[in-house]
């Protein structure tokens, strides 16, 4: 991942342009894990639907005990709601392990827990990446098509495997948990505002450090 850049000048640029994000949006624990897997290949606004949908039955004892079809009407804006549905009822026996007690997942080490999350069927390295940091507080660097977007076009060159980057990243960053959380919130941020598949640089809070200033983009 060969770049003169240091990737905390990118997060104190984004931190200056976007302030806190106060990311995952979600009132507990178990509500930001069933967020994960709602926001697999869909947007954010239709998972807020879901979780909305859900309302006071967003608990991991409503989701043991729910029929599978009953919850899947549920969660219908989220897109692929049968296969979804399937994955929340995987995820939350994996979470009755534990009796429901987020702190004793939490006192279980970081490693451990991702070999149990990647062992469920539907939950991939991002999906528990985001679990892991945002709902256990175990510091793993989320990677998702925005981050190598946005490191790509800032210069770096960027592996192919997930664990590889992730794993880069973290050796380049400080090991604060804040930090992982609030990076992966700016970048996001970051992407659906300026650096789109067609990115719009006008005013971008990167261009100053962006190869790709001057060149062709977005009308604005």
């Amino acid at each position: 991942m060969e770049a003169n850049l240091a990737l905390m000048t990118v997060y104190n640029f984004l931190g200056e342009a976007y302030g806190p994000r106060y990311w995952w949006p979600a009132k507990t624990p178990f509500e930001m894990m069933v967020g994960a897997i709602l926001t697999q290949n869909t947007t954010w606004a239709n998972v807020e639907k879901a979780i909305a949908n859900l309302g006071e039955k967003l608990s991991p004892q409503y989701i043991a005990a729910a029929p599978l079809g009953e919850l899947a009407q549920l969660i219908r804006s989220s897109g692929y709601y049968n296969q979804k549905a399937s994955r929340l009822k995987t995820l939350t026996e994996w979470y009755a392990q534990y009796s429901y007690d987020v702190e004793k997942v939490r006192r279980k080490a970081g490693e451990e827990l991702r070999a149990e999350l990647l062992a469920l069927k539907g939950i991939g390295r991002e999906t528990a990446d985001s679990i892991l940091v945002y709902a256990l507080h175990k510091p793993f660097f989320v990677i998702d098509a925005y981050t190598k977007r946005i490191l790509g076009r800032l210069g770096y060159t960027l592996p192919e495997a997930y664990d590889e980057l992730r794993i880069i990243i973290e050796q380049n960053i400080p090991g604060d948990l804040s930090i992982y959380n609030e990076f992966h919130a700016l970048l996001v941020e970051h992407a659906k505002r300026y650096c789109m598949k067609v990115p719009s640089c006008t005013s971008c809070p990167l261009g100053r450090l962006c190869p790709r200033e001057g060149l062709p983009q977005a009308a604005n």
